[in-house]
């Protein structure tokens, strides 16, 4: 028994070794994870988390650390070092961001900040393993302008089929300022044309740049809602129905934009690309759709 616990000891380390670089990626990406879902992420086959673990320990006991953890409540929460974010962006896998941060604040908070983080990581989990969009594909908190201030999505995926999603957990807002968030969505997507253009190619707005491609082929990207749990506040599917309602009025619903909502544990538990997405918006129904049959905004 010694010398198999020796082995798997071995194995766990060298292991550990080779995840050094998978590791630090998704933490620079999405600020924070537990060992738990980094090993949904890279090794979903494994039964435990030990060659995750290992490869966190090796990675904290670099000098300087590149990665930092919080205990809480039994469990660790992990999180990139400001060397771990240079290393990071400095491998070229990494998506440019101005603003990036480490998750230490995050991570080490009282309050439902740690959970809203970690339910987005599950959100990310789950797309990753549908394949509808890999775990590189996302940037967390990019601010976005409009003329009513800053919009700044929780979420920002680009889908397997080369579009691109809007994602919002909602665990504790109220319904007015997820729907005041809604319409800053509204002003972004009708925000007037910037810049002067030229003989090929008319002005375009943020969006058009950022999003549609070089020839507009593509919409706006989806607004996709998931309704986390959360203590003291009642039941997702009780949230996601509320919002529906109140979504509704919001003028360019279903026609400039395509708003899809669902639950985290019916998402984590059915999966992505799943019929888990309920429209908004009158004709639509009760139904819910796969990913890939959402309508496409105008």
């Amino acid at each position: 028994m010694l010398g198999e616990a020796s082995r798997a000891r071995k194995a766990a380390a060298k292991a550990g070794a080779g995840l050094r670089g998978e590791v630090l990626l998704p933490l620079a990406q999405l600020r924070l994870a537990t060992p738990r879902q980094l090993k949904e992420l890279l090794l979903p086959h494994q039964q435990g988390t030990d060659h995750v673990r290992r490869a966190l320990r090796n990675l904290a006991d670099e000098s300087p650390s590149l990665v930092g953890r919080t205990h809480r409540a039994q469990q660790s929460y992990w999180y990139c070092t400001p060397a771990g974010l240079a290393e990071a962006a400095a491998s070229g896998e990494l998506t440019p961001t101005a603003d990036r941060t480490t998750g230490k604040r995050i991570a080490a908070s009282k309050t439902g900040l740690r959970e809203h983080g970690l339910a987005l990581v599950d959100t990310v989990v789950a797309f990753h393993q549908a394949e509808v969009a890999h775990c590189a594909d996302w940037q967390v908190e990019v601010a976005h302008p409009t003329s009513a201030g800053s919009l700044v999505p929780d979420g920002v995926v680009l889908l397997a089929d080369g579009a691109s999603a809007f994602v919002e957990i909602d665990r504790t807002m109220s319904y007015a300022r997820l729907v005041a968030k809604l319409e800053r969505y509204d002003a972004y997507r009708n925000a007037p044309p910037s810049g002067r253009g030229n003989a090929a190619r008319a002005p375009r707005s943020h969006w058009q740049e950022t999003y549609s491609g070089p020839s507009m082929e593509r919409p706006f990207p989806l607004l996709l809602f998931v309704f986390a749990p959360a203590p003291r506040r009642a039941a997702t599917a009780t949230r996601e129905a509320a919002f529906q309602e109140r979504a509704r009025r919001v003028g360019s619903v279903n026609y400039r934009l395509t708003v899809a909502t669902t639950t985290l544990p019916l998402l984590t538990g059915d999966g992505a690309d799943r019929p888990v997405w309920q429209v908004v918006g009158r004709g639509h129904g009760e139904e819910r759709r796969a990913l890939a049959a959402l309508p496409k905004a105008q």
